[in-house]
């Protein structure tokens, strides 16, 4: 049996990037390839978070739990977790998920003396692993004013000494191993003026065109007084502009589609992971799980075709009648 085969070549171009922020056009793909580019990197790209807090002094004015929910949710760098085992699939530690492949160790210990309240932070945190840190971490005794997400206050007196274990995870089991603030995308609008009708209106009628898109996409020209398009992509599929033309009775006056294969993506982080990062790994997950279908559709077609041969061949057992 012959196969139809369609194969595309989608491109990627940058359009700005910087740490956590990231804007890219990807062209020459469908809409599903894009929204599961977009969804593998909000829920299946790996990260580290803290997963196990154990607490051997508190007397602060937060109880355990809450304490341990906001450790949980304070990003961490995660540039080594596409590399780290998963603590159930570690077959080092037996699964506990406390050995050097698949977590890593960090520890809290802030007492206040002073009459001043005393804020603990994530930068009062001290990993096993200078590799894994809390985002824009400065660590215990630096000099500089504290950055580190606020994690409790203390008064005088009070106390709080943890040891937090950190293990690799994707936000598709918790949102706290999402790499991702947010990730959108928009279909590319393609717009197009019809300039024998534009140039048949009014100076006031174009800016009555103009003014009808609640975004600013149009404008006019203060030297030929032309309508020209400023902005395309804040088109927000409103159709007001459209309306706005029937209603001048000048039905085809701009004609505006989406683009069915061009994508504008806007992507930005937790800090846990860079933009390029994030959209390079998620492109790997993306890659793994298509390979995956592939191998399955393979194996699915084999024992189509040859029944339980197919079966005998990889080994499996076939029941005999």
């Amino acid at each position: 049996m012959e196969r139809a085969s369609y194969q595309r070549f989608p491109t990627v171009k940058i359009r700005d990037l910087k740490n956590d922020y990231a804007k890219f056009e990807l062209r020459d793909t469908d809409a599903s390839i894009a929204n599961a580019l977009r969804r593998v990197m909000i829920s299946e790209v790996p990260t580290i978070a803290i997963d196990l807090v154990e607490i051997e002094a508190n007397t602060s004015v937060l109880n355990d739990e809450f304490i341990a929910h906001r450790l949980g949710l304070i990003p961490l760098t995660s540039d080594r977790a596409m590399s780290m085992r998963l603590s159930r699939d570690c077959d080092a530690c037996d699964g506990d998920g406390e050995c050097e492949f698949c977590s890593v160790e960090l520890h809290l210990s802030v007492k206040c003396v002073g009459e001043q309240h005393l804020e603990v932070t994530s930068d009062d945190l001290i990993p096993s692993d200078h590799n894994v840190v809390p985002v824009g971490y400065s660590g215990p005794g630096d000099s500089e004013p504290k950055r580190g997400i606020v994690i409790v206050k203390l008064n005088r007196g009070q106390e709080l000494k943890l040891r937090a274990i950190a293990r690799k995870g994707i936000g598709k089991d918790h949102a706290k191993w999402s790499p991702a603030a947010t990730v959108t995308f928009m279909y590319e609008p393609a717009i197009y003026i019809n300039e024998n009708m534009m140039d048949s209106l009014t100076l006031e009628e174009k800016q009555g065109f103009v003014d009808s898109s609640p975004t600013k996409v149009f404008e006019i020209d203060d030297k030929t007084q032309q309508v020209k398009i400023v902005d395309p992509e804040a088109y927000a599929y409103d159709d007001e502009v459209i309306k706005k033309a029937e209603a001048m009775g000048k039905p085809g006056l701009v004609e505006i589609y989406a683009k069915e294969d061009s994508f504008i993506f806007t992507v930005e982080t937790t800090g846990a992971l860079k933009a390029s990062q994030l959209v390079l790994n998620a492109i790997d997950v993306l890659k793994q799980k298509l390979d995956s279908v592939r191998v399955s559709d393979d194996t699915a077609e084999a024992d189509e075709q040859f029944g339980d041969l197919g079966a005998h061949m990889r080994g499996e057992d076939v029941p005999t009648w």
